[in-house]
């Protein structure tokens, strides 16, 4: 264990060191994964001897930075610690972190709701969420996918790590028409969201919700109106991606803006395209399977956390339809979304 100790006597240098609520500090932590604190003019840093001087270099670079500057940026911060090797220490983080299984309760800050994984593979899945700006999970129904990306999105606005977040679904008829629905298009659009909202409902109550709605800190659209946007400093979460094309899986990807977040996704056996188009899911993890920079997470039939009957519905339909993938016309539709090479990586992420 080692520690060093930096002297600032100026609390507005230390404040734009640090950052508002402190994002910039907690992004050095968690490049580093080291102990930074401060008190009396002195910040400490402690942790492993390399890690530690690391980090030390990265501060006085900032502080310097933010003399010429008056305040740093997110992109400054991670700059100036890409040079002294923090996001490879990141990854280092991540990958160790992941593959324990375990990751820590979701802040979303509401009294008396508390947010933690309860499997090994949503440990994981959250762990990727962490470590990865741009973060795929694929799995079936009642895995958590949805909700825990929702609450990690809750939590990351609290902290004031994104200044938005949106949830995006795209608007694909199960069965069902959408313009025999009653109501204008908000109406008929609002079953489609509905899910979205139903997890958010339980991180964040009615009336601050309803807030930040109304001034776009919160925004639950359909995946046709996030064209032509650029969105930063956001959490972005794209729901039932398995429904989506190959051009609206690229425009969607596309969107994301510097300092954001994006969750995608989606479960192949829940596939509402016509037949013989592409799901922008599986073209999206194929093309993008190399990219170590992108997370990938499986969950599986063991992570359903909703009625034990879940997990025996979900085995006996899975059971039903790989007898039925022997036929190449539904094997389009229920093929894996991860390729062979990937396997390694959902096992670590």
């Amino acid at each position: 264990m080692t520690e060093t100790t930096l002297s600032i006597n100026d609390p507005s240098e230390i404040l734009a060191l640090f950052g508002p609520r402190d994002q910039h500090l907690r992004k050095l932590r968690r490049l580093f994964d080291v102990r930074i604190t401060q008190r009396d003019g002195h910040i400490r840093i402690s942790g492993d001897d390399e890690p530690v001087q690391r980090a030390t270099r990265t501060l006085e670079k900032l502080r310097h930075l933010s003399r010429k500057q008056g305040e740093l940026s997110a992109g400054d911060v991670e700059q100036a610690a890409s040079e002294e090797g923090g996001i490879a220490a990141e990854s280092k983080v991540a990958s160790v972190t992941v593959s324990n299984g375990k990751a820590e309760e979701i802040n979303i800050q509401h009294a008396g709701r508390r947010i933690k994984p309860r499997t090994p593979g949503q440990a994981k899945y959250v762990d990727a969420i962490r470590a990865y700006d741009l973060t795929f999970a694929l799995g079936p129904a009642g895995t958590g996918k949805t909700y825990l990306a929702v609450a990690m999105a809750v939590e990351a606005l609290r902290a004031g790590d994104v200044r938005k977040i949106v949830l995006v679904r795209p608007a694909v008829e199960a069965g069902e028409s959408l313009g025999f629905l009653p109501g204008d298009l908000r109406a008929k659009l609002n079953p489609y969201l509905r899910p979205l909202m139903d997890a958010l409902a339980e991180m964040v109550d009615y009336d601050q919700a309803r807030g930040f709605m109304e001034q776009d800190v919160i925004e639950v659209i359909p995946l046709a109106y996030m064209r032509g946007r650029t969105l930063n400093d956001a959490f972005i979460i794209l729901d039932e991606a398995q429904n989506t094309t190959v051009a609206q899986m690229k425009m969607f990807l596309t969107r994301m803006g510097e300092r954001s977040k994006m969750v995608v996704s989606g479960d192949a056996t829940q596939l509402d395209l016509p037949r013989g188009v592409t799901s922008g899911l599986h073209d999206a993890v194929n093309r993008l399977n190399k990219i170590d920079s992108i997370g990938m997470v499986r969950l599986h039939a063991s992570d359903i956390v909703r009625h034990k009957l879940v997990q025996l519905i979900v085995a006996a339909y899975d059971g039903e339809d790989s007898r039925e993938s022997r036929s190449p016309a539904f094997r389009s539709h229920s093929e894996d979304f991860v390729s062979p090479s990937k396997q390694s990586r959902d096992e670590d992420h």
